[in-house]
């Protein structure tokens, strides 16, 4: 699929209808989520025939792009029932095979590394400090290949020494530099919309000598 094509594919998803503020419940635009999952594929080959999990999957629009790509399997997972039922739809609506889990990702039971790639928009952490933290933490215990997350620019610095050194990454890569359009969703939004500098990153979950993953204890 081209990446026209999976950002037009990608347009047409229904969104929060009434996004809460609280889990910075933002969409992820099409233009961002295609070239996430466009690069993630064709420069990684981290999607097709791949087990893929988007993480704080909202209304689904980065697990819609990991299956229009081709993966062998898609799940969302996210805490808002409200917003797994939209993505539910849209991927009805596409007659895409996902599956949707109602969870919170930070709790996640998962037993070691049972997918291949994480995708993820997670909250940035504005309401929440560290928020995002917590999602890459978790990501990088459950993933096989490789994490692709957005975290703003601003803390590129904060966020690779975080994965490195704290949460088992063997390499965390800011692949390239976005403008992530924030529409005027909430009350206290005083302009129409904003562009905020976010960094696409790839991390990779670092190996042992015998070329298994790490385990986290705290997953079985």
């Amino acid at each position: 699929m081209k990446l026209k094509q999976l950002e037009s594919f990608l347009g047409d998803l229904q969104q929060f209808s009434n996004p809460k503020v609280e889990l910075e419940q933002y969409p992820t635009g099409p233009h961002i989520a295609s070239r996430m999952l466009y690069t993630a594929e064709n420069s990684f080959g981290d999607v097709s025939n791949k087990v893929v999990a988007d993480f704080g999957c909202g209304c689904g629009t980065l697990g819609v792009a990991a299956a229009l790509l081709g993966a062998e399997h898609v799940i969302g997972l996210d805490i808002d029932p409200q917003s797994l039922e939209i993505a539910s739809l849209n991927a009805e609506d596409l007659e895409l095979d996902i599956n949707f889990v109602h969870c919170d990702v930070k709790n996640l039971g998962w037993r070691g590394q049972i997918v291949d790639t994480v995708v993820m928009n997670p909250p940035f952490g504005t309401r929440k400090k560290g928020a995002d933290m917590d999602f890459l933490a978790v990501a990088l215990k459950v993933a096989s290949e490789a994490v692709y997350s957005l975290h703003k620019s601003s803390t590129r610095d904060h966020v690779r020494k975080a994965a490195l050194r704290n949460f088992n990454a063997s390499s965390a890569e800011v692949l390239c530099e976005l403008r992530y359009d924030v529409q005027q969703l909430y009350k206290f939004h005083k302009k129409k919309e904003v562009d905020i500098a976010v960094d696409l990153w790839r991390f990779v979950p670092q190996k042992d000598k015998l070329g298994g993953i790490i385990a986290d204890e705290s997953l079985r």
